[in-house]
């Protein structure tokens, strides 16, 4: 017989782990879905009539805490908060912080910035963010974002947001702690008269394709792992029914920025290297020498190659490298991909050649980065 398992959460939080969680419906799960958003009061009596043997659910103040009461062994997906017969999983919202940080960096971005909502892991990702940057940075919080659904975008900017946004020094990097706030910010920008992202570069974190594929422009995001999320919280289950595990919690890496054209490479001040990282961004599965950019680009080598150094401190074949591992990073984090064909779309061509670029710029191989992307 199935052993009887409720999912308290939302839809966005359910559609992400759906794909996960279904191979454990053959492990004898039968999942039952309750969504977080109906009365306290109705839950709790929802619940107690059906006597599930375990729960997994999300974060929610003020309804969570009391779910966890009713004593059902609880699997939190995303928290990092501990409970005694609860298991937390999470991403690490520091390390996403991190990677947004490490990709302005990459693109030269000297002034950066940071939107956050007022939650936990907002502190969490703004303070990775920090960390990676070298430095504190403006931090501006729309409080509103606490209190609206994920998906909504109706809030206009207030004259707070549109002060601070106009007093950054250009060109900013600005971290929005999530993808709404990413999209709102694009908005706030449009409406501040600056480009994005010529004058404000933006990058969002979650990598949702819905809220960055409708936002203008399409915005850049930290990916989450979704899927390895999806099935930790399965196998978290598992082990809670076999009566291991309580009171732990899990933190998983983040990938890497997917870059669309709110933070691509061309808030940059120097023309020169607007057009290179262009033509590198454009380019990057093609066979590509610096020689040949020169020439098609009509500039200086010398030029370019002190621009580089000057502003990114590297090469502009180091600077390709780089790109072209952190493609193979996304790829790898995020497919299934062999590494021979990853190789191929990062623009390496070559398997060998890639593990020895990507452990030089990485400190690791690529087998044993996507062994630590999977978990196992």
């Amino acid at each position: 017989m199935r052993e009887r398992v409720a999912i308290v959460m939302n839809e966005e939080f359910l559609r992400r782990l759906t794909a996960a969680l279904a191979p454990f419906v053959r492990r004898q799960l039968d999942f039952k879905i309750l969504s977080i958003l109906r009365p306290q009061r109705e839950l709790e009596k929802i619940l107690r009539e059906m006597q599930p043997v375990g729960l997994v659910t999300e974060w929610l103040p003020g309804t969570t805490e009391k779910l966890l009461a009713l004593g059902i062994p609880t699997v939190l997906a995303v928290s990092d908060y501990t409970f005694p017969h609860a298991v937390s999983i999470d991403v690490d919202d520091w390390a996403v912080g991190a990677e947004a940080a490490r990709a302005f960096k990459q693109a030269g971005l000297r002034s950066l910035a940071c939107l956050g909502n007022g939650t936990p892991y907002s502190a969490q990702r703004i303070e990775g963010f920090c960390k990676e940057a070298g430095e504190q940075v403006p931090v501006h919080t729309e409080e509103d974002f606490r209190h609206s659904q994920y998906s909504e975008d109706f809030l206009r900017p207030g004259e707070e947001l549109l002060t601070w946004l106009s007093a950054l020094p250009k060109p900013v990097g600005i971290f929005a702690v999530h993808d709404p706030l990413g999209r709102f910010l694009c908005s706030a920008c449009e409406q501040a008269g600056l480009k994005v992202p010529d004058e404000v570069a933006v990058i969002g974190a979650n990598n949702d394709e819905l809220v960055c594929g409708l936002s203008a422009p399409t915005l850049s995001s930290v990916a989450i792992p979704w899927e390895r999320i999806g099935a930790q919280v399965g196998e978290a289950m598992v082990r809670l029914l076999a009566g291991e595990g309580a009171g732990t919690s899990i933190l998983l890496p983040p990938g890497s920025v997917v870059m669309r054209h709110s933070a691509d490479y061309l808030a940059v001040e120097d023309p020169d290297l607007r057009r290179a990282m262009s033509y590198f961004s454009r380019r990057i599965q093609e066979p590509l020498t610096i020689g040949g950019m020169c020439q098609e680009l009509r500039m200086s080598r010398r030029t370019i190659e002190r621009k580089f150094g000057e502003v990114y401190g590297c090469s502009p074949w180091e600077m390709l490298c780089r790109m072209r591992v952190s493609r193979a990073r996304e790829l790898l984090a995020q497919t299934r991909y062999p590494v021979s064909m990853i190789a191929d779309l990062s623009g390496f061509n070559d398997p060998e050649r890639m593990a020895v670029i990507f452990r030089r710029v990485t400190g690791r191989t690529p087998s044993s980065f996507r062994r630590a992307q999977r978990g196992s």
